[in-house]
């Protein structure tokens, strides 16, 4: 990756993400829901685990033939009058897209959500070469208006209140009305749909990302709950697909068993309200669609991880769930990560697709508590992979003094069980106490759990 990122900046933006009530408000509203629609679906799905196994099978296998797979699906893209473009990098990827608008001569461009977008930072290089974006997703529409990045993978504005919503309307939509009222998603939602119907139907072309390209039929699939993504895709004479290369799948069957577990892993839906598929452009006999269809293929580092102890990351389908269990995400939001991908899937995959220093701070950025991996659709082994990313950064980098000095003083009452027994049931004391000198800056935004009980020695010597 070659554009700029600030996740050097982790600890300052973390520091000030906890100390944000309204954010943390915001948050925690969004994680306590997930929970409950989670548990609602288990419940209601008694084969979801199932399901669970079979998708990680589909995306384990789909990256053991990736090259088949890619090579099948690029053949029947050119033999439905479409065109697969091949880009090593994001600025590749900036520039092929560029081209297709200039050859078209297209100068306003409606924008499906597209966390790949995001990735190579598409939206400013084509405002700098004179293209109109304008993104159609409510949320992302939103953030376009504030000048912000996402901060969630699939509910990109979920930061903001409505209140602040309305103000950011009032501030961009200055011919409209100043009185009209404002205070309730509605109205909010009302006015964005009147705004961008225009839009729509201005647009010289479209761009959306994929959830998965499926490599028997050469069709690119997306998930959408607003619509926006099927205007974007069929009004503009032209449609330009763009997705990652490990995005594709062998088969129409493969893609469905994925759709079933990505809306429950994503919204607790059953499935989105729309679920579409694009598949070369108009044919004659056609009553709409896009006169072109490309896809615009990324590679951008997957190829390295690969090949590489991370690979398993490759297998993720973006429902961002490990965001939405994360206690780190959930404390400090998505911002504060400094990279398009935040939380512990960002902690993982950030690191692989950039060669910055500033990236270490990421894998750090847990708990290592779990929940990630346990509601993970395809069972990524996120934990695993920011320990391996931990050991790699303290291998480049060794620990500080300070830290050297505790982990020393560590292994030397772990190597004294007894002197050890004595200082943890003191621990254990101050700790019931609510005494914990050495962890105030995680007691100074929330509570201290207090021990239950004896120490777990203790409790085993009674057991014995």
């Amino acid at each position: 990756m070659t554009e700029a990122v600030h996740a050097a900046t982790f600890p300052e933006r973390a520091h000030a993400g906890v100390g944000n009530p309204v954010l943390r408000g915001a948050l925690g509203r969004m994680q306590r829901d997930t929970r409950a629609s989670r548990v609602r679906i288990a419940q209601e799905l008694p084969e979801f685990e199932a399901l669970r196994d079979a998708a990680t099978a589909i995306r384990s296998a789909a990256l053991d033939n990736l090259e088949q797979n890619l090579a099948t699906f690029e053949a029947n893209v050119t033999a439905l009058g479409g065109k697969v473009h091949w880009c090593a990098t994001a600025a590749a990827a900036r520039q092929t897209i560029l081209d297709i608008l200039r050859d078209r001569g297209a100068r306003r461009l409606a924008k499906g959500k597209s966390m790949v977008s995001e990735e190579i930072a598409l939206n400013p290089f084509l405002a700098a070469n004179g293209i109109e974006v304008i993104e159609t997703d409510l949320g992302e529409y939103i953030l376009q208006l504030r000048e912000e990045p996402p901060s969630h993978i699939v509910m990109p504005a979920i930061h903001l209140t409505k209140g602040e919503v309305g103000e950011t309307f009032r501030a961009a939509h200055t011919a409209l009305d100043p009185a009209r009222p404002l205070d309730e998603p509605r109205e909010m939602l009302d006015e964005a749909r009147a705004l961008l119907r225009q839009r729509f139907l201005d647009a010289e072309a479209g761009l959306t990302g994929a959830n998965f390209l499926i490599a028997e039929t050469g069709s690119a699939l997306i998930v959408t709950n607003e619509g926006n993504g099927d205007l974007s895709q069929s009004l503009p004479p032209v449609h330009i697909v763009l997705a990652g290369i490990e995005k594709v799948v062998p088969s129409l069957a493969d893609a469905m068993t994925l759709v079933r577990v990505l809306a429950r892993s994503a919204t607790g839906q059953d499935i989105t309200a729309y679920t579409t598929l694009a598949t070369g452009p108009k044919r004659a006999a056609d009553p709409d669609g896009p006169e072109e269809f490309h896809v615009v293929l990324l590679d951008n580092g997957r190829t390295k991880l690969l090949d590489s102890e991370f690979r398993p990351v490759l297998r993720c389908i973006r429902c961002g769930a490990c965001q939405s269990v994360c206690p780190v995400y959930g404390a400090v939001g998505g911002h504060a990560y400094g990279a398009v991908y935040g939380g512990p899937i960002g902690a993982v995959l950030m690191p692989a697709l950039s060669d910055s220093p500033d990236m270490r701070h990421l894998p750090e950025a847990s708990s290592f508590c779990g929940a990630c991996e346990a509601v993970c659709p395809v069972r990524i082994p996120l934990p695993d992979l920011m320990r391996r990313w931990r050991e790699r950064n303290f291998a480049a980098a060794p620990a500080t003094k300070p830290t050297k000095l505790a982990l020393a003083a560590w292994g030397f009452f772990a190597k004294r069980p007894a002197l050890y027994g004595v200082f943890a049931r003191i621990g254990a004391r101050l700790l019931r106490a609510r005494i914990a000198p050495f962890a105030v800056n995680w007691t100074r935004f929330r509570e201290l759990p207090v021990p239950e009980g004896d120490t777990f020695i203790a409790a085993w010597s009674k057991r014995r």
